[in-house]
């Protein structure tokens, strides 16, 4: 079963706004046996929308529309689909009566334009909002469904989970559809492929091996489609153990799974005190961290030691350093995570300092050139990379480099696999 996503509105085209919807629907439509096999983004224009549907249903049953539902005159998708199928609109009263209540709480008027929004053409199937104003649609004519949403996001999830995919379910017969994904860091996707070249061979017509790189990352994703769930379930654990051992080397986490969330729930689970003395990566990895729910449990604070005067003063690290071997060694970032763990009485303490550039270079010390300092009550280590890629870039892929650090670290020290 395919279908096709367009997205509707000139604030994707400018890139004003990051198309976000069409990427969980794709995944969710996935995970219930549906592919997209096509996106496509257009103007809030009736002839774009009109030609974008025709193409889409002279290729797929199942097109999903989303935006232009606004009461404002720039939102026309609802006037064009009642164009689109020759019919007249009805006012529904659930929707009324919502937009009724909605209203009164604000101690708003409910004015004609916003009672406009509960008129939906007649031939349509109201897809009920509870989170917003502006209904979904859902019609099937001559064998061809439109589903037509809001472009809020949280609009669009909340109608996608609780009027279409329960719709779906009843109106497609669908196969069964399994995703497994094993994240690795630090080998690139060529060599992965060359390593799991036989496995890849010799697996079965119904169970596919997709490699999804990224930053000194790459998703082994394993998809098996069948009818009898409970047998595709236990083909596509024997293949993914297989996947897992052949590569174990280099498998980070067996699920789909941000490094620092992974590592996070780690420290969290075991009540491990973790904290941080960032140079170049300037708090970007104690920014990932504070991003996982319950972090404060482990995580009370850290440093951004970006300057050598900080790297003295907060950290005590030698003056003489920075004038013999330089900030950005391996001197240094031992003596910063190890001042770390001491400062915040932690059990593991990570530190970096390197050049993220552009500027800063030496003939010596290249742009991309890090050093990773992990400290724990039984000893540091360091280990330095060298980087790739834009600032941002840099910090994510350093901020992995540690991650994989502290795994090790969790395993020889700790016990925790």
């Amino acid at each position: 079963m395919q279908a096709e996503i367009i997205t509707i509105g000139d604030e994707l085209l400018i890139g004003q706004t990051i198309d976000t919807n069409s990427a969980w629907m794709g995944k969710e439509l996935a995970n219930r046996g549906i592919q997209v096999s096509r996106k496509t983004a257009i103007s809030d224009t009736k002839d774009a929308i009109m030609n974008a549907i025709k193409e889409s249903f002279n290729r797929v049953d199942l097109v999903l529309l989303t935006g232009g539902l606004g009461p404002t005159k720039d939102d026309i998708t609802k006037k064009t689909l009642t164009e689109f199928y020759g019919c007249s609109y009805r006012r529904d009263s659930q929707v009324m009566a919502h937009l009724e209540n909605i209203f009164a709480k604000r101690g708003r008027t409910l004015l004609d334009i916003n009672s406009q929004q509960a008129d939906v053409p007649e031939i349509c199937e109201t897809l009920y909002n509870e989170v917003g104003t502006a209904p979904g649609m859902w019609f099937d004519v001559n064998g061809k469904v439109l589903i037509s949403m809001p472009g809020v996001p949280s609009e669009m999830m909340h109608i996608m989970e609780n009027r279409v995919f329960p719709k779906l379910k009843n109106r497609f017969e669908t196969p069964h559809i399994i995703h497994l994904t094993a994240l690795t860091i630090g080998i690139p996707e060529s060599l992965l492929s060359k390593q799991l070249e036989t496995f890849e061979l010799g697996l079965p017509p119904h169970i596919k091996l997709a490699y999804l790189p990224a930053l000194n990352t790459v998703k082994l994703r394993l998809s098996g489609t069948g009818i009898n769930e409970d047998e595709l379930q236990q083909d596509m654990q024997a293949q993914f153990d297989g996947l897992c051992s052949i590569a174990s080397k280099h498998i980070f986490a067996r699920e789909d799974i941000q490094p620092v969330k992974f590592i996070a729930q780690k420290l969290i689970q075991h009540k491990l005190k973790v904290t941080l003395a960032e140079s170049c990566t300037g708090g970007y990895i104690a920014n990932q961290f504070v991003q996982v729910p319950s972090i404060s449990k482990v995580f009370s604070g850290s440093i951004i030691s970006y300057s050598n005067e900080i790297k003295h003063r907060e950290l005590g690290v030698d003056e003489g350093l920075f004038t013999t071997v330089g900030a950005v060694s391996s001197e240094c970032a031992k003596a910063m995570c190890e001042a770390a763990l001491e400062k915040f009485s932690a059990d593991i303490a990570i530190s970096t300092t390197g050049i993220a550039g552009p500027g800063g270079a030496t003939p010596e010390k290249r742009v991309g050139l890090i050093f990773i300092g992990i400290a724990t009550k039984q000893g540091s280590m360091v280990q330095k990379f060298h980087l790739f890629g834009t600032r941002e870039q840099f910090m994510s892929r350093a901020s992995n480099c540690a991650m994989q650090m502290v795994k090790e670290v969790l395993l020889t020290e700790f016990g925790i696999k």
